[in-house]
């Protein structure tokens, strides 16, 4: 089973909102998932980006692949280089 870190879609027509989930890669974007660790939306200003590090870190050092909006996300948050720094402790 490969887990990702991805967007799912949300909100209505022409408005999106979008929750970071962990998902199994063999379920559709807006169905089942794991653990939801955050929100993205891209039309308030300034935009609206929360995320669960922790919970983040924790998914990712088991394996999980964040999706390459959600990578830019997590570069945009510091994350990728705390994911980085945590690998090297080990």
């Amino acid at each position: 089973m490969a887990v990702k870190i991805r967007l799912k879609r949300m909100g209505a027509k022409k408005s999106p909102f979008y929750r970071l989930v962990v998902a199994d890669s063999r379920s559709p974007r807006d169905g089942r998932f794991i653990e939801e660790i955050g929100y993205y939306n891209p039309i308030s200003q300034p935009i609206d980006v929360k995320i669960d590090e922790e919970k983040a870190l924790e998914w990712m050092l088991k394996g999980a692949k964040p999706s390459d909006t959600v990578r830019t996300l997590f570069s945009n948050a510091g994350l990728m280089e705390k994911l980085h720094n945590a690998k090297n402790q080990k």
